[in-house]
């Protein structure tokens, strides 16, 4: 893949994972139903609901500052792991696709960034 088109993929990642995780975390600090009723399932209570709808919104802006691009992804990745966990013990893994795409897209973001985590 030459540089040009390595540049206009990793851009598209970048706003896609900016969309999704601002998406899902707003949506989390807003009260959405469905989302009310998923953390109830898993029983850890609410205010972890608010606690990852926070670290998701956080990682949406991180992800767009010079020199932290790398941070917000991992915050991305542990997110990702996190909804996976879930999904195989508590909510079903025919729900986990979008959690294992946004997991893989934002590694691939790390792992670009890397260089960002070595100062």
């Amino acid at each position: 893949m030459n540089d040009v088109t390595r540049k206009w993929v990793l851009l598209a990642v970048r706003v896609f994972l900016t969309l999704a995780f601002a998406a899902a975390g707003l949506a989390k600090l807003a009260g959405v139903q469905m989302l009310v009723d998923e953390f109830a399932l898993i029983g850890v209570g609410q205010w972890f609901r608010y606690v990852t709808g926070i670290i998701e919104v956080g990682a949406a802006v991180l992800i767009w500052l010079p020199g932290y691009t790398a941070y917000a992804a991992a915050l991305m990745v542990c997110v990702a792991v996190g909804a996976l966990i879930a999904h195989a013990f508590i909510l079903g893994m025919a729900t986990s696709a979008g959690a294992i795409l946004l997991g893989v897209l934002a590694l691939l973001m790390l792992y670009t960034n890397r260089a960002q985590l070595r100062r």
